[in-house]
């Protein structure tokens, strides 16, 4: 079993018992190995896939609760009908999306200086879940990239279950205006056709376009991306950009967390500071 398997493996069982002991509507997808999908309760007070506090701040920010409305794809396939008539993508125990909320809608999440530094970011900075990155091309159009989130001046790719950061073929890599003044194109894991961890590869683009530092937050348990992502920084050419790139657990972000937040990050993810 490779290590995206043994800890989707592991989230599901923990959330299965987290939802048991909890109380929480919930159900599991059809086929091998089940996804435990969480329900929004009745009076959308609580929803079981996320922190009360965080779920609270959710609920009051029109643009933080639009993320919650990303209909989940076959879900009307792979999972029971529900009264509100469809399941959504960050119901899903193992949505990397869902754990990121969790942690940065927190109320008191970003107000320890412990976790501002450990992200290197400033204090106040806004939060943008969805960024619209805008990498520009070199037909003088822009590309469509979303960055999981931007924090003032710091872009953050979140990672959880994910197999890998996907590939692209050569060509299509080759129309970002900045691609070349960016990397060492020979030295960047590759085929003979495609470049692998292409959602880095753009990522880095975008912090380069707009003069951001850029973070992968993943887990601990996953070397393998850990290991993808060292790659694509070693053929980073610009030392300024270089010195912005940085990668962190959420094992080690979970160390700077409110006690209940980290305590729930413990008992449904297995993240231990």
């Amino acid at each position: 079993m490779n290590l995206a398997s043994s800890l989707r493996c592991e989230l599901i069982a923990r959330a299965q018992q987290y939802a048991q002991s909890q109380r929480l509507p919930h159900c599991l997808s059809y086929g091998e190995n089940p996804v435990v999908c969480f329900e929004p309760q009745v009076d959308r007070s609580r929803h079981g896939n996320f922190h009360s506090e965080s779920f609270k701040a959710i609920s009051s920010n029109i643009d933080w609760m639009r993320r919650l409305t990303k209909v989940r794809p076959h879900g009307k396939r792979s999972l029971p009908r529900v009264d509100r008539g469809r399941w959504m993508e960050l119901d899903s125990c193992v949505s990397s999306d869902a754990l990121l909320m969790n942690v940065f809608c927190h109320p008191r999440a970003l107000r320890s200086g412990r976790t501002l530094a450990v992200l290197g970011a400033e204090n106040g900075s806004e939060i943008c879940f969805g960024y619209k990155a805008r990498v520009p091309l070199q037909n003088g159009k822009t590309d469509r990239t979303e960055v999981d989130l931007r924090l003032g001046s710091l872009l953050i790719e979140a990672k959880l279950t994910e197999t890998d950061f996907q590939r692209a073929e050569k060509k299509v890599l080759a129309k970002y205006r900045d691609f070349r003044d960016v990397f060492l194109e020979e030295g960047l894991p590759q085929t003979a056709t495609h470049y692998l961890s292409y959602q880095l590869l753009r990522n880095v683009l975008a912090a380069y376009a707009s003069r951001c530092a850029f973070c992968v937050l993943l887990d601990a348990r996953r070397r393998d991306l850990i290991e993808d992502w060292y790659a694509v920084m070693s053929c980073v050419k610009p030392i300024e950009l270089r010195t912005g790139l940085s990668v962190l657990t959420w094992q080690e972000l979970a160390g700077t967390l409110p006690i209940g937040l980290k305590t729930f990050l413990f008992e449904k993810y297995g993240i231990e500071a």
